[in-house]
């Protein structure tokens, strides 16, 4: 069994964090072939011109509550994620020492990462995030239409995610977003959900919050207008997926396949949710949901590969919003929970390929979850002047 803190001293924090790092890029090294980065990486492997730029295309794909190391990556762990492992990491650029300095609950811990600021609202209020998201800088600064920036989010406290209330941007100028389970109750409605009661549970850690679903005539409208004129997708099409899905983010990876074929948006963000039933103690379900989102985040990046919109230029990035507990935290559970605030529930990772990545590299670095944003804006040519990230160098 791994146990990377294992020491006949009392590591600091900032030891544990430097273990966890070292030992990712040890695994990765062994596992998957991938080589330490220089500092020093040469120029930019990103193409320039105004061409290029308007065909780029960022996907990002967040999982609430991430994973242990002894899940994942560490050889005990590695059979729950073949395709990350074998597939992508031999691809993308590595980073192992990925860190949130910020509040662990899905909603606010995923609000900043999409504004680069560590924000402050309470996770369990449907509000907007206080500063300006990234996509609404990217809307604002190089013009582009509503079609062009999506958010797909399978839990339902979601729904406020896509733009800020921040002065000189918020409403009209963000991310459209669908929340599968509000489309999933529209279409269902006067009909019954039957067997598909499953998909619409949610936010496992607070069974007592249940955040407003579709339900009135108004609302109703509104899904059924998501599905028919954006998705282009019949009822009864919809409900036929749903009922092969075994889980909420199967339904997600169906919404964000439709939206790649009938918008092709520049800028999408999903984010996935089935690791977080962790928080139901049950490790057997923990362990299904890794190897579930492995699955999916494989099948998007096929996707990718597959439409001509995409291949070719497409920079995908894969992270966990924040980790687990380790087991030697009292009150933390291990994999069931990310309450204690340690430093195993804060140092995450992210792994980045597609169009301008170098392949086949790891860098141990400390960064940031806020320094997404900075990173993405380099990217895409826009300038998020409120973010308190830094942009990623070796991705530039």
């Amino acid at each position: 069994m791994y146990y990377p803190f294992q020491s006949s001293h009392a590591a600091s924090p900032a030891e544990i964090a430097a273990t966890l790092s070292r030992s990712r890029r040890e695994f990765l090294r062994d596992a998957s072939g991938l080589l330490l980065g220089s500092a020093l990486a040469g120029g930019s492997p990103f193409l320039r011109g105004q061409s290029v730029a308007k065909k780029r295309k960022v996907i990002v794909i967040t999982f609430g509550g991430g994973a242990r190391d002894q899940e994942t990556f560490a050889p005990e762990g590695q059979r729950n994620i073949p395709h990350m492992l074998r597939e992508l990491a031999p691809q993308s650029t590595f980073f192992t020492h990925v860190m949130n300095k910020g509040i662990l609950g899905h909603y606010v811990a995923t609000a900043s990462l999409a504004t680069g600021v560590y924000e402050t609202l309470n996770n369990f209020s449907s509000v907007p995030p206080e500063h300006p998201t990234v996509f609404e800088y990217f809307r604002k600064d190089l013009k582009r239409p509503m079609s062009n920036a999506w958010v797909v989010a399978p839990s339902n406290g979601f729904s406020r995610i896509g733009e800020s209330e921040a002065r000189g941007y918020g409403p009209g100028m963000g991310a459209q977003v669908i929340l599968p389970k509000h489309l999933l109750q529209a279409a269902s409605s006067g009909s019954g959900l039957g067997d598909l009661g499953h998909l619409l549970r949610d936010n496992y850690e607070s069974p007592l919050y249940t955040p407003h679903l579709a339900g009135s005539d108004a609302d109703g409208d509104v899904e059924r207008h998501q599905l028919d004129s954006i998705l282009k997708l019949s009822l009864d099409d919809f409900l036929t997926h749903a009922r092969t899905a075994a889980s909420p983010d199967e339904l997600s990876v169906y919404i964000v396949r439709q939206l790649m074929r009938k918008q092709s948006p520049s800028m999408l963000w999903l984010t996935l949710h089935d690791v977080d039933i962790a928080h139901s103690g049950a490790y057997s379900l923990y362990v299904d949901a890794i190897r579930r989102t492995d699955r999916l985040c494989g099948e998007v990046w096929q996707a990718v590969q597959a439409d001509p919109e995409y291949a070719g230029n497409t920079t995908m990035f894969i992270l966990p919003d924040f980790g687990r507990d380790a087991d030697m935290e009292a009150g933390g559970n291990g994999f069931q929970h990310h309450r204690t605030g340690d430093t195993a529930s804060r140092t995450t990772w992210m792994m980045v390929l597609g169009a301008g990545v170098r392949q086949g590299v790891v860098y141990d670095r400390p960064i940031e979850s806020i320094d997404l944003v900075p990173t993405l804006g380099s990217i895409m040519g826009f300038s998020p002047t409120l973010s308190h990230g830094k942009p990623i160098t070796e991705l530039l």
